[in-house]
C-alpha cells in the first residue's frame, strides 16, 4: 500500500497526537477520518483482488496440464501475496515436477506448507498449554510396507481338483482280516442227475 504526500502528512500528525495527546482541530479530525476510510477501502480492494486471484488459480489448476504456464504464473503471484499452498497445489506440482519451473515451485511450496503447519501447531500448543509435536515430513518416494500375503488353507477348490490317495489294500498290522464273500458263503454244489434207465437196467 502506498500513501500520497497528503496522506503521509495526516498519518504523521495522527501518530504524533497518539504519542503526545493534545486537543484536535476539526480539520485534523476530518483528515484522520478520510485517511481511515482510504485505508479500509484499500484493505477491501486487496481482499477482492486476492479472492479473484485464488478463483483464477483454481480454474487454471483444474485445466492442467494444458494451462501449465498460466497456472505457474498465477501461483507465483499468489505466493508473493502471502498465499499458503494447499493440498491441491502440492498434488498438481508433484504431477508436473518434470517441468523445471514446476519443480522449483514445488520445493518452495513444501517449505511454506511445513512452515504453516508448524505455526498452526504452535497456536494449538499455546491454547492448550502442551508442547507442540514436531510434524514428521513424509519423504518423497518412501517405500510402502508390503501387504500381508494370504496363505491357502487345505481344502476348498484347490483340494477338490486333486486326486485322492488310494486306500491301502492290505490289512494294517494288528487288524483282523476281513473274510471274502466266497469264504462266508461257499458256492452250492450242483445235484448229480440220475443215470439213464439203460444203465440202471444193466446194473
Amino acid at each position: 500500500m502506498a500513501f500520497s504526500a497528503d496522506e503521509l502528512r495526516v498519518l504523521r500528525r495522527a501518530l504524533a497526537i497518539a504519542l503526545h495527546p493534545a486537543p484536535l482541530q476539526d480539520e485534523d479530525v476530518q483528515d484522520c477520518l478520510r485517511l481511515a476510510e482510504s485505508v479500509d477501502e484499500a484493505v477491501r480492494e486487496a481482499g477482492r483482488l486476492r479472492a479473484f486471484l485464488l478463483d483464477d488459480l483454481a480454474r487454471y489448476r483444474e485445466a492442467l496440464p494444458g494451462s501449465l504456464a498460466g497456472y505457474l504464473s498465477l501461483l507465483r503471484d499468489a505466493l508473493n501475496a502471502g498465499y499458503d499452498p494447499g493440498v491441491d497445489d502440492l498434488a498438481a506440482l508433484r504431477a508436473l515436477r518434470g517441468n523445471p519451473a514446476a519443480a522449483e515451485l514445488l520445493a518452495r511450496c513444501r517449505i511454506l506448507a511445513e512452515r504453516s503447519v508448524r505455526a498452526r501447531l504452535a497456536r494449538v500448543s499455546q491454547a492448550t498449554g502442551s508442547p507442540a509435536p514436531a510434524p514428521v515430513p513424509v519423504p518423497v518416494g518412501a517405500a510402502i510396507a508390503p501387504r500381508a500375503r494370504l496363505l491357502a488353507l487345505p481344502g476348498g477348490r484347490a483340494a477338490a481338483g486333486e486326486p485322492k490317495p488310494n486306500p491301502p489294500s492290505g490289512p494294517t498290522p494288528g487288524e483282523k482280516p476281513v473274510p471274502k464273500p466266497s469264504e462266508v458263503f461257499p458256492p452250492r454244489r450242483r445235484p448229480v442227475p440220475p443215470p439213464p434207465p439203460e444203465e440202471r437196467a444193466a446194473g
